[in-house]
């Protein structure tokens, strides 16, 4: 089993693998032996039944285990019959008089299927928010599966003689379950930065759904849309007394942990795994670090392998900090400066800031040290959860990651005071792009996304698709293909004037600027005006005052469009598209078919592709480089390589090239295995940026991206979109590194 998948089960283990199961009890999993939940069951029970739903209901069956079970656990099992409630008696028999019956089911008024998101059975939208009404009408529709509400499970449960049972809401759902809240029990704190959902069918979600959970506790609607329950029946009317669950499965052995919150006041930390148990006692350790540091901490201690703290009743610094700041923008500065000083004075100073921008450098970075995981009480913040420490770490990255936190998913913030500002006064801009990448690769880490991203592909949503879904829903079809489609309608035939100087702008160009000369850069901004961009004049839009109706087409180039819609609604432009950075357009191009077959050529048998793409540096041009466009050549009808310019080499290379572009391009150009080069953009030239400008029917690379994990990712992009990625091995005896270090050595 690899890596990713062994997470994954742990993932979906992580539904049950916090609860307090009587050692030695004998359990009942309705579902299979090879099943996550039962694998993790194996090693609580001390015997384990795995058995269908049809098999329990088997009158043979069920006397062969007459004495009954202190477990019976059902996943959405029941969903998938047509009469759950005959199994919920079935169950009631089987149960010891002191057992409990643990259930997980989908409800079908979660929150995801407003947000979007297929049902799970019917594969279609909002047919579970409709009650199957059309699902099933027909009577050739053959039953799937269904999902029930909360109302509905508590009738079904009445009617089969359960009168005791506890309800917990489960985020994001059964199969990734991060959060779990009992019934009476709700979240005390902004889960927009702490859920990540997930989906069957992410590609057709067009709301942000963390972002919601707020407002739906504030409204009493929190428990009524959870996208899953797991609920607790009792035939005696005892249950656990867990309130709330905070899972980080995600994370890998050595990492996860669970976070159990107890009505009697006691919050647990415990190791999911073995491998787990050191992390715990080192969190002791950092604790008592911060304290003796003079950092308010909350207590804690260990006890027979748990790490114990009391649950403390009271606002999270995160959610006083953005009350604070959506209430005074002065008082919230003096509270984010103490929040900062905090920070510093948590470790010794082993350098001090000496203006180079990377601030000073403390002997443990508490990388942690985050509004998220603390407590505002009694005038200052009170820390928690302080799992990961560093040496010699710069205070300005926890100072960023502390900002970047607070900041996450809240526009209302950024419009009342940007992040900008705080960059500024904290003296963070001159290494920004250094910390940002400090805390991307910190949180990629230890939340396993490279090893995790094709899953995440398949169940997260993509925010630019979000975006575009959002786009269709508020146009009719015919304003849609004009404003979102066909964006180079007349573009050859009028000037073309892009809206906006920012990062859509830019990427226009790059990718697009070749084919549509721009006639000039229009923004709203007068700080802009007289700048240039790729050459290209920044403007005040009253310049389409001064030009006749026909003459030109403005394209709008800013992720925020309306605004700019109605600007020139009311200016009475009439010929305006809107560029989606998310979009793949066609580009303007010679006939490639053609270009690609030579003369006599027709009666030769058919390539495996027809388009065919190579990206790369190509300096110091050597035989391996035209070995791997003889290949590719030979496997496609047209070879298009894409060339990095110097800049680019600079960039991500961090190394000077020994040939400058021109002379670099100009080498592939002329090799007769190449029907076109192309030069790659600087900050889009990645193969997703690549695909959408070429439709490429096959990129070629290296054979030491085999398994990549980028590269594995982009890989199944390209499947999607019906495109493929070959691995060529190089050419062993050369290579641009090795002739590069004869160089160095002075060998040739």
């Amino acid at each position: 089993m690899g890596q990713a998948q062994e997470i994954i089960r742990g993932i979906q283990s992580g539904l049950l693998q916090w609860y307090d199961f009587k050692p030695g009890s004998t359990i009942l999993y309705v579902g299979g032996e090879e099943d996550a939940l039962a694998e993790m069951l194996k090693g609580r029970a001390g015997e384990l039944v795995c058995a269908s739903c049809e098999t329990v209901g088997e009158d043979s069956w069920r006397q062969a285990y007459s004495e009954g079970f202190d477990y019976i656990i059902s996943v959405a099992a029941l969903e998938k019959q047509l009469f759950p409630g005959r199994l919920l008696k079935v169950f009631r028999e089987l149960l010891k008089a002191d057992g409990r019956m643990l259930l997980g089911m989908n409800n079908r008024l979660g929150i995801k299927y407003f947000c979007g998101d297929r049902d799970p059975y019917t594969e279609r939208n909002f047919d579970g928010v409709e009650d199957y009404r059309r699902a099933y009408a027909k009577k050739e529709d053959v039953f799937q599966g269904r999902m029930y509400s909360q109302a509905e499970l508590k009738e079904m449960l009445k009617s089969a003689g359960w009168d005791a049972y506890r309800f917990y809401a489960v985020l994001s759902d059964l199969e990734n379950p991060t959060l779990i809240y009992a019934e009476d029990s709700l979240p005390n704190e902004d889960l927009a930065g702490r859920l990540f959902p997930t989906y069957h069918y992410p590609n057709s979600v067009f709301l942000e759904e963390e972002c919601l959970y707020t407002d739906l506790v504030a409204n009493g609607m929190f428990h009524q849309t959870a996208n899953a329950y797991l609920i607790e029946c009792s035939p005696d009317g005892s249950f656990s007394d867990i309130s709330h669950v905070t899972g980080s499965m995600e994370r890998g052995r050595e990492r996860a942990i669970f976070t159990v919150i107890h009505k009697s006041g006691i919050v647990e930390k415990r190791a999911a795994y073995p491998e787990g148990q050191a992390r715990l006692e080192k969190m002791v350790e950092h604790r008592n670090d911060l304290a003796a540091h003079g950092i308010p901490v909350v207590e804690a201690n260990m006890e027979n392998g748990i790490y114990v703290m009391p649950f403390i009743e009271g606002e999270t610094g995160h959610a006083y900090l953005k009350r604070l700041l959506l209430e005074d923008v002065d008082a919230f500065l003096q509270k984010f400066d103490q929040f900062r000083d905090l920070i510093l004075q948590s470790s010794e100073i082993v350098r001090e800031d000496c203006g180079d921008g990377e601030g000073a450098i403390l002997r443990r970075g508490y990388v942690d040290m985050v509004p998220l995981n603390s407590f505002y009480l009694d005038g200052t913040f009170v820390f928690y959860d302080q799992e990961f420490c560093e040496e010699n770490y710069p205070a300005n990255a926890i100072i960023t990651r502390m900002i970047a936190t607070l900041y996450a998913g809240s526009f209302e913030l950024l419009k009342r005071l940007p992040m900008e500002i705080l960059f500024e006064r904290y003296n963070l801009t001159k290494k920004l792009d250094y910390f940002r990448k400090m805390e991307w690769d910190f949180l990629a880490d230890l939340r396993k996304e490279k090893e995790l991203r094709e899953y995440h592909n398949t169940c997260r949503r993509n925010g630019e698709i979000v975006h575009s879904n959002r786009q269709r829903m508020n146009y009719s079809q015919e304003d849609y293909e004009r404003l979102f489609v066909d964006i180079f309608r007349n573009a050859d035939t009028r000037k073309l004037i892009l809206f906006g100087s920012g990062n859509f702008t830019k990427k226009f160009l790059a990718l697009y600027g070749q084919d549509y000369p721009v006639y000039a850069i229009i923004d709203n901004s007068e700080d802009k005006w007289g700048e240039e961009l790729d050459g290209i004049g920044i403007q005040s839009p009253q310049i389409l005052r001064q030009m006749r109706p026909g003459e030109y087409k403005v394209l709008i180039c800013i992720k925020n469009y309306l605004s700019v819609m109605k600007q020139l609604d009311e200016m009475g432009v009439t010929e305006y598209s809107i560029f989606d950075s998310h979009r793949d357009y066609p580009r303007k191009r010679k006939p490639i078919a053609a270009a690609g077959m030579p003369d006599g050529e027709t009666g030769k048998e058919k390539k495996k592709y027809h388009v065919g793409y190579i990206a790369g540096v190509f300096d110091l041009f050597h035989v391996g480089h035209l070995n791997m466009f003889k290949r590719a050549k030979e496997q496609c009808d047209y070879l298009i390589v894409g060339v990095v310019t110097d800049e680019g080499v600079r960039k991500y290379k961090e190394v000077e090239p020994f040939v400058p572009y021109e002379e670099r391009a100009e080498m592939v150009r002329s090799c007769r295995y190449v029907d076109e080069v192309a030069e790659i953009p600087l900050n889009f030239g990645g193969t997703r940026d690549a695909w959408k400008l070429h439709h490429f029917d096959c990129q070629f690379s290296g054979s030491d991206y085999v398994n990549n994990p980028d590269w594995l990712a982009e890989k199944e992009f390209l499947e999607k979109h019906g495109a493929e990625m070959e691995f060529f091995s190089y050419t062993q005896s050369t290579s641009s590194t090795k002739i590069k270090a004869l160089i160095d050595k002075k060998l040739m």
